[in-house]
């Protein structure tokens, strides 16, 4: 693109781009096979916690990691439980500063979260059971009690 004297112009537009996407640790348990697979005699209680870590990288690029463990217990014995590091690579550009934050923890997890599910819905179903699809999750809200938890460190040891 040019400019009415003939130079050259910048692409100023915001800009989020995938540029990798990678399983950087995973691992899945079934110890208690094949006893486990026999028919539960009540529903199993499953329990999953979600947090995104970010580093920068150079040039606009931001490593984001989507960590996600859990497990199924029914009464008191363990079915299965997993555990997924699962990575992304984002160039992001032209963002302000003050959004940048929002767009790498809330975005570039939305964006993996995809994938990541179905490395576990496949791993669970692989392991005799029938596959967990994970709810979608609120990103957004995860990022809220993020910040405000934060906020309530800072306060605490600006009183100490």
């Amino acid at each position: 693109m040019a400019t009415q004297n003939g130079g050259p112009t910048e692409n100023k537009a915001p800009s989020l781009n995938v540029l990798a996407q990678f399983v950087k640790d995973f691992s899945f348990e079934n110890p208690n096979a094949p006893r486990s697979l026999m028919a539960p005699q009540s529903q199993p209680d499953v329990n999953i916690q979600i947090n995104v870590n970010a580093k920068p990288g150079a040039n606009g690029e931001f490593e984001v990691e989507l960590k996600i463990e859990g497990g199924a217990k029914v009464e008191g014995n363990t079915l299965f439980a997993f555990d997924l590091a699962y990575g992304g690579i984002f160039r992001i550009l032209n963002i302000p500063e003050q959004s940048l934050q929002p767009v790498v923890l809330i975005e570039c997890p939305r964006l993996l979260f995809p994938f990541a599910r179905q490395i576990i819905a496949d791993a669970v179903r692989n392991g005799g059971f029938p596959p967990l699809m994970i709810d979608p999750v609120d990103f957004a809200a995860l990022y809220q009690q993020r910040m405000n938890a934060e906020m309530q460190r800072q306060a605490a040891a600006g009183q100490a």
